[in-house]
């Protein structure tokens, strides 16, 4: 049995080792989504087969109406409502078309990229990773964690944290955009650039 105290990986590899098709997708979603290897990809694929695992076999007991099958799918489908990956009333059967890409969507890394906290995913990851994120108060720095719908507006930068500072070079740029007003444009005066009278007659 081995040391019980030993940690063991809680994922499924890979069958065969050499799979064209499968490699090329594993680094899709590592480049998409910032992943740092593929064992990131291999653990969200086994987390997503047990979730579809579970609910072929809740299908298959609420056919005899098991009231504890019945109460298993219900709170089935309240933690994929809650952590985004259904929508609030979706069948039992909408588990078993939940993508990897939902998935990878939820996780904090993600959110971060997307929230525009960070101008890529990879510098999301490192944020995260250096305790520069927070969520509820809390820092947080586990880039895989998955954030649920209620608590993905408490994401932001911890207070103590450089980026916390708009003038920070490293911090994104704000999305919204400020529209520049009409008229001609108006040079500073410490910028506004003096042409000599002489060179201005002779072009005359």
């Amino acid at each position: 049995m081995g040391d019980p105290r030993k940690l063991r990986k809680r994922f499924d590899t890979p069958s065969h080792p050499w799979q064209g098709e499968r490699i090329k997708e594993e680094k899709e979603l590592m480049i998409k989504y910032g992943l740092k290897n593929k064992k990131e990809v291999w653990k969200s694929q086994s987390y997503l087969r047990n979730l579809r695992g579970q609910a072929r076999n809740l299908q298959a007991s609420l056919r005899t109406e098991n009231p504890q099958a019945i109460k298993e799918a219900d709170l089935l489908l309240k933690k994929c409502v809650k952590l985004g990956f259904l929508n609030e009333g979706a069948p039992l059967v909408d588990v078993l078309t939940i993508e990897i890409d939902t998935l990878f969507s939820r996780r904090l890394q993600s959110l971060v990229y997307t929230k525009g906290l960070a101008s890529t995913a990879k510098q999301a990851r490192q944020m995260i990773t250096h305790g520069h994120i927070i969520l509820r108060d809390r820092r947080v720095t586990i880039p895989g964690m998955i954030i649920g719908k209620q608590d993905e507006r408490f994401i932001e930068y911890d207070e103590g944290s450089p980026f916390a500072f708009e003038e920070h070079p490293m911090r994104p740029k704000s999305a919204t955009v400020e529209e520049a007003p009409e008229g001609p444009t108006q040079v500073p005066e410490k910028i506004r650039i003096e042409v000599p009278r002489e060179e201005v007659k002779k072009d005359e």
